[in-house]
């Protein structure tokens, strides 16, 4: 028998076809076998109401992460809901008591910006105000975020001057203030060390001059008095002690610029006992500075929120917005969850 010769030609032309009907084939075979195999039905999404009230639920056994989970998904896939706003508002609180201030602040500005007439929008300006103060950074380090927090304070005042959060947003302003009054006398004391006394005298004043209602106006007043002493300038060190001696008497700090003025000789019959209570008939006119005895104002305790976070004895408490109900809601008629990608009203 005589070998069978297939030209080169042929292949070329008859191989694709023969690979393609077996690559078919395959396919088929796998369809086949699969036909009776059913993909995983898609998980069902929970009613608006009762994402709600897991969220409230979650808040108050203190989940915060799943609490702010579960309004996250009551907004994903029922944007038309009447839960919305709620939803938000309480979505960014968890994430307030979470510690998660960034996150919390996102979802306060959103709230804020769709519901600008809100009930709560005083309360929603006041939290992200407090966002901000929780991050104040120790006086050591960059004080960018006292500032930041001040504006956000001053803001609530501004727009809510009758709120209760008003009145809590200017004890904190104070703190702040003292904040960054401490920063001054930080660096002012680091000069004083380094012997740069033109920039250490820059940095007490303006403590006595824009941060008078401080309580560190008493100490800058006496690092002054030392400074002067330290260049020779008795009568500007004379003049710091009287401020200090007649607006603060009894403090620690007046009776240190006293024994420095008593060591260099400067004393007068102007300059006040320590620790004797000075009228403001008594008051010579050069220790008039229009400061006030510095004051630290402390922050109350809000209805809606617990003690400063930052007191680890303490733990946050539920804020009792009157629009979060404490027993389950009623169902609600609601958008089907295929219109969670069309915006909220």
């Amino acid at each position: 028998m005589s070998d069978i010769c297939i030209k080169p030609q042929l292949l070329r032309h008859v191989l694709p076809r023969v690979l393609s009907v077996a690559l078919l084939t395959s396919l088929a075979g796998c369809g086949l076998f699969n036909e009776n195999k059913k993909l995983p039905p898609a998980p069902k999404i929970a009613a608006p109401e009762t994402l709600y009230n897991n969220g409230i639920d979650a808040l108050r056994t203190r989940r915060y992460a799943l609490a702010a989970s579960e309004f996250e998904t009551l907004q994903q896939n029922y944007p038309y809901s009447g839960y919305i706003a709620n939803a938000q508002l309480m979505e960014g609180y968890a994430y307030y008591l979470k510690g998660k201030y960034p996150e919390a602040v996102q979802q306060l500005n959103r709230f804020i910006s769709l519901h600008p007439t809100s009930s709560d929008s005083a309360y929603a300006y006041y939290l992200r105000a407090l966002c901000f103060y929780e991050q104040i950074a120790d006086v050591q380090r960059d004080q960018q975020g006292t500032a930041e927090s001040m504006d956000a304070l001053e803001e609530v005042i501004t727009r809510f001057p009758q709120s209760k959060y008003a009145r809590d947003a200017q004890l904190k302003i104070d703190l702040c203030r003292d904040h960054l009054a401490g920063k001054e006398m930080l660096v002012g004391r680091y000069y004083q060390r380094e012997k740069n006394y033109e920039g250490a005298i820059n940095r007490y004043q303006r403590v006595v001059q824009d941060f008078q209602t401080t309580n560190h106006v008493p100490e800058a007043l006496e690092r002054m008095v030392e400074v002067y002493l330290d260049l020779g300038l008795t009568d500007q060190a004379r003049k710091s002690a009287i401020v200090l001696g007649y607006n603060y008497p009894g403090s620690k700090w007046y009776r240190y610029a006293y024994d420095n003025l008593h060591r260099y000789h400067l004393l007068t019959d102007k300059f006040p006992i320590p620790g004797k209570i000075v009228s403001a008939s008594d008051m010579p006119k050069d220790a008039e500075p229009g400061t006030a005895g510095a004051k630290k104002g402390t922050a109350m305790e809000p209805d809606a929120l617990a003690t400063d976070t930052r007191n680890e004895n303490t733990q946050p408490q539920t804020m009792p917005i009157k629009a979060a109900p404490v027993t389950p809601v009623k169902a609600e008629p609601t958008a089907p969850a295929d219109s969670a990608s069309s915006p909220a009203k």
